[in-house]
């Protein structure tokens, strides 16, 4: 048996129910709207005023040494390499974000430092980028440093104020802050940062970590051959060990 038409009046009462939860609720999304336009103009109006994250404040120049201006070759998967020529070579996979990474060039960077400036071994910096969003300016970042001969002096820098993973310490303000700090004044430092120039190299390194068999980081390659500590901890001198124990 068919349903009888509902009375006029009782549509027209719920047509009006309608119209006054829909006007509920356009307002209620207009104010959230609005809240967010809000609170992005103070954002905006006061990003200027935020104080740097102490770490950074510690930065200097003081540590600085010679410049060195690294290399991105196609041939070396886009990585930052140093002494080009030597045929002794170490590849180091890291993520600016990764805590691991932080751990290993805490015990580590001096040392290595040490075989590119003395041209001990070619040495090839391979920064990926699979933590997010400030992985990739880090990394971006770090690349810009390369012409300025300060790859090394950002790169260490880099892990010194590492935070938790996007929590916004490599925001593209404050690694020009760092870069600053560093001494790197040339204004083409801070466009390569903001329009992120170093893009492209950024996601070639990414893509390159699957045909290098690296599945996460850090990972390290001693003449090709991967490095595997024997404990849980990085120890200097068991890494010293491996690569003069590599060396023709």
């Amino acid at each position: 048996m068919p349903k009888e038409p509902r009375p006029r009046e009782k549509q027209k009462n719920k047509n009006t129910g309608d119209t006054v939860t829909r006007n509920i609720v356009i307002g209620m999304v207009a104010l959230v709207v609005l809240s967010g336009l809000i609170f992005t103009v103070i954002d905006k109006r006061s990003s200027s005023e935020v104080a740097l994250p102490t770490t950074i404040e510690s930065i200097d120049s003081s540590k600085n040494g010679a410049p060195l201006v690294g290399k991105v070759l196609p041939e070396n998967d886009y990585g930052v390499s140093f002494n080009e020529e030597n045929s002794f070579r170490i590849d180091i996979w890291e993520d600016f974000q990764c805590p691991y990474c932080k751990f290993f060039e805490t015990e580590m960077n001096q040392y290595l430092e040490s075989l590119v400036r003395e041209n001990q071994a070619k040495v090839v910096y391979h920064m990926a980028s699979f933590l997010g969003q400030e992985s990739v300016r880090a990394a971006n970042a770090v690349n810009c440093a390369v012409s300025e001969g300060r790859f090394i002096e950002f790169h260490r820098a880099l892990y010194e104020v590492q935070a938790a993973e996007n929590s916004g310490i490599f925001s593209n303000k404050n690694l020009i802050e760092i870069g600053k700090r560093l001494g790197i004044t040339n204004p083409e430092f801070e466009s390569c940062v903001n329009d992120l120039k170093s893009a492209e190299t950024v996601t070639n390194v990414a893509q390159s970590m699957k045909k290098n068999g690296v599945e996460g980081t850090p990972t390290v390659f001693i003449n090709g051959k991967q490095w595997n500590r024997t404990s849980s901890e990085f120890k200097l001198e068991e890494f010293k060990a491996a690569v003069e124990a590599a060396k023709p």
